[in-house]
């Protein structure tokens, strides 16, 4: 079985155990890439089990169904518009066009009409090169951006929570509709078993995690984690399927994605 994920900290913790055979009854061969590409790869239903924005989610619900564990949803775990103190906000990037990042911006900014994607790692130096004057961080950069002398214009993450009193969703496991509801039911245990061991075992997934993140110190990386991997990301809970629920409704209302036509997550 494919399983995709991105680089980041939060992931590599997350399905460590799954990925290195520690979890009875799955085989998964990992599949890593950043979130952007395993947006795009969901559109072609490339892989059987795998990370996505829910934004994406959104766009390719046809072909998958939402799982309740494993994702990134949260407080205060929000992507950050940011710019060079004192310049004005022309053409900003984010990190792709299906990232919920984008979704976020595009629904609290719709001024914001000149966007440029690029992978997440490439925002602060087009920042800086002058390519875009701002642009909307994720990931670790969402945590080291002053120390590139920029500033934050906007707290998407706060300006979510601030207009609908949920948590944000922004990533979510996906397993495709055709293996079969017993299958994915399977898949689904299996994620929350692989999230249970890294919790009682966090040293377990050092080494994987250190592999994936070698730019990033040993603080940033478990800030990092405990940022994104929550209660939530063991099952999203009702207010979590509220909060989802309610992002799609406010992307319907815009105009920037159909109308679901299933449930968002398994029963």
């Amino acid at each position: 079985m494919t399983l995709g994920y991105s680089f980041c900290p939060n992931d590599t913790f997350i399905f460590h155990a799954i990925t290195h055979g520690l979890v009875p009854g799955v085989q998964a061969q990992e599949c890593l890439a950043d979130v952007e590409t395993l947006n795009v790869w969901a559109g072609e239903a490339r892989l059987e089990l795998t990370k996505v924005s829910y934004h994406a989610y959104f766009h390719v619900m046809d072909k998958y169904v939402a799982l309740r564990s494993g994702g990134a949803l949260g407080r205060g775990v929000g992507p950050l518009l940011v710019a060079p103190p004192g310049r004005e906000l022309r053409r900003v990037a984010t990190p792709g066009a299906w990232t919920t990042a984008q979704l976020l911006l595009q629904l609290a900014r719709p001024d914001l009409s000149v966007l440029e994607c690029l992978r997440y790692d490439q925002i602060i130096p087009a920042i800086h090169s002058g390519q875009v004057d701002g642009g909307v961080l994720i990931h670790e950069s969402r945590f080291t951006y002053a120390q590139h002398g920029l500033e934050a214009r906007l707290d998407l993450g706060q300006w979510w929570e601030e207009q609908s009193g949920l948590p944000l969703p922004l990533g979510v496991i996906l397993a495709r509709r055709d293996l079969g509801l017993a299958r994915v039911k399977q898949l689904e245990a299996a994620v929350r078993l692989s999230l249970q061991m890294a919790w009682q075992q966090p040293a377990a997934s050092r080494a994987y995690i250190r592999q994936h993140a070698l730019e990033l110190s040993d603080e940033i990386v478990e800030h990092h984690i405990r940022t994104y991997v929550n209660e939530f990301s063991a099952d999203v809970g009702e207010e979590g399927v509220r909060a989802v629920e309610e992002l799609a409704l406010r992307a319907q209302a815009a105009g920037l994605v159909a109308p679901a036509a299933h449930p968002y997550f398994l029963a």
